[in-house]
């Protein structure tokens, strides 16, 4: 099987978004070449999901960036399909409340965060703060004191967010975070096709458009979130996204390296624990069903 081609970045080296082609498909020509292999991810994904919910541990935290028409929804409908919803948690982070801009921006973070043992997904995230934030000039609706608003003042919020990361990770939740970079003009082709499908029409936002008279800003911003925030333990993975199969297999293929580098385990059972479900067991084989 071919090796795809992964770019990770952990703050060892500058991420430049203009260097990764997103359309690029490594290795691959099309999707028929993935698609066997894209389905035993999911198979092994959903094994170690198991795992996850059995031991209660850790906590999977997948983080979704990207422009409007990224591939968010989809990603999480393919790559996640074969997961049980039981240990499933999936937020979307929409424009804030106004319960919400009363407090720190990390606030509804915290309130979103998934129990131990299951996988949590955000589509989109507190990322946000930093990017939309920024880009729109928004700081002046979240009731900060006017004296904290600095130029430093994003330096800061990369700094919260790097030691918010590590504060997961210190409590087992592991936070994987993949950007998915699409093209302007794969953005394009997609929002058009909203309007030309009847059945897309629900999914066609106006502001989708006008977002995009921001797009040189949300690249410049998008890099230097990624170079201010990726750190060994909290790395950011740049997906080309403009081929769907192959940003779906890609992050298939990451996580399944993640989860695996976590040696999952079923809990073990002590010896006192065995001796009673033997006794249920004789029950169950011998006696009536019922107790007595």
């Amino acid at each position: 099987m071919k090796t795809p081609e992964i770019f990770r970045f952990d703050g060892t080296r500058p991420c430049r978004l203009d260097e990764i082609d997103p359309a690029g498909t490594g290795p691959f020509q099309n999707r028929e070449e993935i698609l066997k292999t894209f389905e035993e991810n999911k198979a092994i994904l959903a094994k170690e999901q198991e795992k996850l919910y059995a031991q209660k541990d850790y906590t999977l935290l997948v983080i979704l960036q990207g422009l409007d028409a990224a591939g968010k929804d989809g990603v999480i409908r393919h790559v996640f399909s074969g997961l049980n919803p039981e240990g499933v948690k999936v937020w979307s982070f929409k424009q804030p409340s106004d319960e919400e801009l009363k407090h720190d921006f990390l606030w509804r973070t915290h309130t979103h965060l998934p129990e131990r043992g299951q996988v949590g997904i955000f589509n989109r995230s507190y990322y946000e703060e930093v990017l939309v934030v920024r880009v729109h000039d928004l700081l002046p609706t979240e009731h900060i004191p006017p004296n904290l608003i600095t130029k430093h003042i994003w330096e800061k919020r990369y700094r919260d967010i790097s030691q918010f990361e590590a504060y997961l990770r210190e409590n087992g939740i592991l936070p994987v975070k993949f950007f998915l970079h699409i093209s302007k003009d794969e953005q394009k082709e997609r929002l058009l096709a909203r309007l030309e499908d009847p059945s897309k029409n629900w999914k066609f936002s106006t502001s989708d458009v006008k977002e995009r008279a921001f797009w040189n800003k949300y690249q410049a911003c998008y890099e230097e979130t990624v170079n201010h925030t990726a750190s060994a333990g909290a790395p950011w993975y740049i997906i080309p996204a403009d081929k769907k199969w192959y940003a779906r297999y890609l992050i298939s293929h990451i996580l399944v390296g993640i989860v695996r580098d976590l040696h999952l385990q079923y809990p073990e059972t002590s010896p006192e624990q065995q001796k009673v479900l033997a006794a249920y067991r004789d029950l169950l084989e011998h006696g009536t069903g019922e107790h007595a």
